[in-house]
């Protein structure tokens, strides 16, 4: 099948095939004699693979890892279950940050009087000064 029924089974845009290619994530696709990419079912799947695991946050590295370890019947879960791990670890860390993030900007929002006075309290936390009048 060509990229274009390949994008469509799988989910992954061409564009991104693409890239993935070039980036050495997936093999480069076989070509027809005019030049044109040429893709299996098995090449299907493992881009619906790729699509997964990047949904989920995974680096373009540690899905190439994740591939390799898919594709070796005789790996180990483990070495599985610690990049899951680290992911999991990698998302607790961003939902701090994020929760973190919230909780200043509901502060901010909640001093700010949001009429038509010229001070800010917004706009002083952005700019890391204090705001001089409540």
């Amino acid at each position: 099948m060509n990229i274009g029924a390949a994008a469509r089974q799988s989910g992954v845009p061409a564009k991104t095939i693409r890239y993935y290619e070039s980036v050495g994530l997936i093999t480069a696709a076989e070509r027809t004699a005019a030049g044109y990419r040429v893709y299996s079912q098995s090449d299907v799947e493992t881009l619906r693979f790729v699509q997964r695991a990047r949904s989920l946050g995974f680096s373009v590295e540690d899905v190439g890892s994740l591939l390799a370890l898919w594709q070796d019947r005789a790996r180990s879960s483990a070495e599985v279950k610690a990049l899951a791990r680290r992911r999991v670890t990698d998302i607790d860390r961003k939902i701090a940050e994020l929760t973190e993030m919230r909780a200043t900007l509901n502060d901010l929002m909640r001093r700010c009087h949001g009429d038509q006075r010229p001070d800010c309290p917004i706009l002083n936390g952005l700019a890391g000064t204090r705001e001089t009048s409540d």
